[in-house]
C-alpha cells in the first residue's frame, strides 16, 4: 500500500489483523521491506508494518542529503504509526533500520512496547568502540566510500557488479531485487545518502534505553564487531536479551529467519 506521511509517499507492506498488536520492521542498507520477507511469516498474531524507508520508496526520495539525518529517520517511522492509527508498536530493526530503531527506543519509549535490535549496537556503545577497538575502526572504514559523491555509480558499474559482492554470495539473499530497485533512477544515491548524512551530534547524546530490548548478533558480520555488541548492554537499563547467532553472517533477517523469528516471538509474547 501507499501511505503518506510527512509530505511523502511510502510504500508499506502490511500484514495481520488490524486489531492485532502492530510490529514495525525496518529495514537496512541495501534493502527494503522486501528483506523481511521469511520473517514476517513467523509472526503469526501480529500485524507486521515493513515500510521502504525514506530514499526506497520511489515517492519519499528527497534530493538533499540533509533530509537524511537519523531524527528526519525516526519521525518518518512515528509518522507511519500515526498515519495508520498506532499508538505504540513492537519495533524491530535491522542495519540502519536498527540504528533508526534504537533511537525511538530511547527517545520516544512510551511509543514502544518493545524493542528489537538486529546486528547494529547501541549508539554510545559504537561510538565507544570507535575510541578504544581497532577491530570495530577497521570494519567500520567501509563508510568512508558509502558517503562519498559518485558512489553508487561505482556501486551499479559493470552489471552492478560492486552492489552484488555486498552480500558475499549468500543463496539466501534476493540480490537481483535489490539490484533491481538500485538500478531505478536516482535509487541507490538516495540510499546512500543515508550514510552521507551522518552526524555524530545526532547520535553522541543517545539515551540508555528502558523498554524491553532484545539484541540479536551474528558472529559473521564484517561490519559490526563483538566489543560494541557486548558494550550494548551498559546501555540498556530495562529488561534485556542479547543473543548470539553464530556463523550467521550480517544479513540476518535472510540468512536466519527462523532463529530470529523464534527470538522475537519469545520477546514479543504478553507484552
Amino acid at each position: 500500500m501507499e501511505l503518506s506521511a510527512r509530505g511523502l509517499v511510502f510504500d508499506v507492506d502490511v500484514t495481520g489483523p488490524e486489531d492485532a498488536p502492530a510490529v514495525l520492521l525496518l529495514h537496512g542498507f541495501p534493502q527494503t521491506a522486501h528483506s523481511w520477507r521469511h520473517v514476517v511469516p513467523h509472526l503469526r498474531g501480529y500485524r507486521t508494518i515493513a515500510p521502504d524507508q525514506r530514499g526506497y520508496s520511489p515517492g519519499a526520495r528527497p534530493a538533499e542529503v540533509e533530509a537524511y539525518r537519523v531524527p528526519e529517520l525516526a519521525q518518518d517511522a512515528l509518522a507511519i504509526l500515526d498515519a495508520l492509527g498506532i499508538g505504540k508498536a513492537h519495533v524491530v530493526g535491522h542495519d540502519w533500520g536498527a540504528a533508526v530503531a534504537w533511537q525511538l527506543g530511547s527517545r520516544h519509549p512510551e511509543r514502544l512496547r518493545t524493542l528489537s535490535i538486529v546486528s547494529v549496537p547501541h549508539p554510545r556503545a559504537f561510538i565507544e568502540a570507535l575510541h578504544t577497538d581497532d577491530d570495530q575502526r577497521r570494519k567500520s572504514l567501509y563508510m568512508r566510500d558509502f558517503a562519498r559523491p559518485g558512489y553508487a555509480d561505482e556501486l551499479l558499474a559493470d552489471g552492478a557488479a560492486g552492489l552484488r559482492g555486498l552480500f558475499g554470495g549468500l543463496p539466501e539473499v534476493d540480490v537481483d531485487h535489490v539490484v533491481a530497485r538500485a538500478q531505478q533512477p536516482g535509487a541507490l544515491a538516495a540510499w546512500l545518502r543515508w550514510y552521507a548524512a551522518q552526524r555524530l551530534e545526532d547520535i553522541a547524546d543517545t539515551p540508555a534505553v528502558a523498554v524491553p530490548t532484545l539484541y540479536v548478533w551474528s558472529d559473521g558480520d564484517v561490519a559490526l564487531g563483538r566489543a560494541a555488541a557486548e558494550g550494548t548492554a551498559a546501555w540498556v537499563t530495562g529488561p534485556y536479551r542479547f543473543e548470539v547467532l553464530e556463523g550467521v553472517s550480517h544479513w540476518v533477517p535472510e540468512q536466519a529467519a527462523g532463529p530470529l523469528g523464534r527470538l522475537l516471538n519469545e520477546h514479543l509474547q504478553d507484552r
